[in-house]
């Protein structure tokens, strides 16, 4: 029995793994190599030009832009959802007190549990167009309707170039909070329940139960939500082509590197320089996730 193991094994895996080879790694090969070419898309033999396009990313300032934007959507996405999901969740299993001995959420947690994943299930672009509606720089605007109430004047949320970035950044974050919030919910089920109740007799409060029990044991899936949610701020793709002005305006102000990556490839017709950007984009993804993961490893906490 144990010498046909092995046979058995990859029988069951060669497919997976050959459909991973050709759809996955081929196209990433794919791309590094006409990244070191000047093909248009339409040249069935594209000439070779080394390294120039990744020359000319230095020189781009439309990239580099583009970069910044993700270094403020990598600060700032993470740490807004996983500290808003975190109070939620907190809320929705620990906050409620205690009932026949056992810990509970606040009143109505289960139906709030649906409220709060809701978002994750409506299409990328149906939350696009609905979010166009709630931000017209006019008093037909959702946020500007309810400004003007108030006597303020009407802000161009997506129009004003402080703004657009951030009032994006709202939406993929309220966008994403449900899906963390039921993760971490998940996550602070499965902690045995007597731990809160022996730190609760010894009269600590609900402050010291989140960032003494409930933050360490759920550090691990903190770390996992903080790599996808950097990896989710690499992207905004989506979003930033069906709220922004002129994809990626106004003045370049909301552009992100998929953006500009789908813009000189299918509107430039620049597939070679297009692909460069990808291989860059690959790589800072890489080491964003490597760093994350080395910069918040810890001691695991076993329970």
């Amino acid at each position: 029995m144990r010498h046909g193991k092995y046979p058995f094994i990859v029988g069951f895996l060669i497919l997976p793994v050959i459909l991973y080879v050709v759809f996955v790694i081929g196209p990433y090969v794919q791309a590094f190599q006409i990244a070191l070419t000047n093909w248009k898309g339409v040249s069935a033999t594209p000439q070779y030009i080394g390294l120039e396009n990744f020359t000319k990313l230095f020189e781009d300032e439309v990239f580099w832009a583009a970069v910044r934007h993700h270094g403020v959507l990598l600060l700032a996405v993470p740490a807004i959802t996983i500290v808003i999901a975190l109070f939620f969740s907190f809320l929705l299993n620990v906050a409620g007190g205690s009932k026949g001995g056992n810990l509970r959420g606040i009143w109505g947690s289960k139906f709030y549990r649906v409220v709060y994943f809701f978002p994750q299930v409506l299409a990328v672009a149906v939350v696009g167009v609905l979010f166009q509606a709630v931000y017209r720089p006019d008093e037909t605007g959702v946020l500007n309707g309810l400004l003007n109430l108030v006597g303020i004047d009407n802000i161009g949320w997506l129009v004003n170039t402080d703004l657009a970035l951030w009032s994006i950044i709202g939406v993929i974050i309220w966008q994403g909070v449900g899906f963390y919030v039921v993760l971490f919910s998940a996550g602070m089920a499965s902690i045995p329940k007597d731990v809160y109740e022996a730190a609760a007799l010894d009269g600590a409060g609900r402050f010291r139960l989140f960032f003494s029990i409930t933050l360490p044991l759920l550090w691990d899936t903190v770390q996992v939500s903080w790599v996808y949610l950097g990896i989710a701020a690499f992207d905004a793709f989506a979003l930033v082509q069906v709220l922004s002005v002129d994809r990626g305006g106004p003045d370049n102000a909301t552009t992100v590197l998929p953006l500009e990556i789908w813009r000189n490839a299918f509107t430039y017709f620049k597939f070679g320089y297009a692909s460069a950007m990808g291989v860059a984009l690959f790589f800072m993804t890489i080491t964003f996730a490597a760093l994350t993961l080395r910069v918040t490893r810890r001691e695991k906490i076993e329970f």
